[in-house]
């Protein structure tokens, strides 16, 4: 177990959280409001080795990527079946078959051994999943209490004893989202841990917890608790930076798009008072305007005496 001191002479084992992995950037960083989770991604496969990983909602395949990554570079053989209607929906809002076919291009060409994708809805899939047959359930679907308390009841027992249920969204309280409620119900001290940035992210252990990273991180008290939040959201901030940053490019490139209309206009508009000086020079110099210059002289003299 890796070990840091906490202070003067202390040598207490507490950072078995900053295991190498956590440190890891994922390849792929699409837009998703996981991002920040990518860091406990990679560490959650280190630490559990799971075989089989079930996903309930996939969209633009971050969380799935980042699940397949790790276990690729720990040279890791697993199955990771991500189940998703890739239609969209009320809340995370809908879309067309690009989404699909990016993350289906992506699983074939990187990740063919470990991914499965299954297009459809949660409830026609779960015939094809035994009780007790998976080790890693992340459960990411629609957000609401009742459509994620459903999806709990429908496939927790698929998870085998040792293994781990992960709920994204339970600190997303804005309307229509309710699974802080079920993570409420379901949470259970030494048995679980809540990550509250990137929308909340809910890790339950399921039967008995064999590993012991697992075992720091779920009987973790209140102090070590905030210090494995606040290491892993700093880390997870890392990731959604770097996402960022082909959208910075994009801004970059529109900006000089900009500037480069600005100054074909600030050109245009300089070649047409060059035109309207050269005209005005033109006019003064005629003869019709040095034979008018009495008149335009008598004008303004009568203007002032007005």
């Amino acid at each position: 177990m890796t070990r840091t001191s906490v202070g003067p002479g202390d040598d207490t084992p507490v950072a078995s959280w900053l295991s190498p992995t956590a440190y890891w950037l994922p390849t792929h960083l699409v837009d998703s409001a996981w991002l920040t989770h990518g860091s406990f991604a990679a560490w959650i496969i280190d630490v559990l080795r799971p075989r089989d990983v079930v996903e309930l909602g996939t969209h633009n395949g971050f969380s799935c990527f980042a699940f397949a990554e790790a276990a690729q570079r720990l040279g890791h053989s697993l199955t990771i079946n991500a189940l998703d209607s890739w239609e969209g929906d009320d809340q995370a809002g809908f879309y067309g078959d690009a989404v699909y076919e990016s993350v289906r291009d992506i699983a074939a060409r990187d990740y063919s051994s470990s991914v499965v994708l299954h297009r459809g809805y949660f409830t026609n899939t779960r015939a094809d999943f035994s009780p007790a047959s998976v080790d890693l359930l992340h459960i990411d679907g629609r957000h609401g209490y009742d459509d994620a308390r459903e999806d709990y009841e429908q496939w927790r027992d698929t998870v085998r004893d040792g293994g781990v249920i992960l709920f994204h969204d339970i600190a997303e309280r804005s309307e229509g989202f309710g699974v802080w409620r079920l993570w409420n119900e379901v949470a259970e001290p030494g048995r679980s841990f809540a990550f509250e940035h990137g929308h909340g992210l809910g890790v339950l252990a399921v039967g008995d917890v064999a590993r012991e990273p697992l075992r720091v991180l779920f009987e973790a008290d209140e102090a070590v608790a905030n210090r494995i939040r606040a290491d892993f959201e700093r880390l997870g901030g890392v990731i959604a930076d770097l996402a960022r940053i082909p959208h910075f490019e994009a801004e970059v490139r529109s900006l000089h798009e900009v500037v480069d209309m600005l100054q074909a206009e600030r050109a245009r508009l300089t070649q047409e008072i060059v035109a309207r000086d050269a005209l005005v020079e033109s006019v003064r110099n005629s003869s019709s305007w040095t034979l008018t210059a009495p008149l335009r002289a008598m004008g303004r003299l009568l203007r002032r005496r007005r």
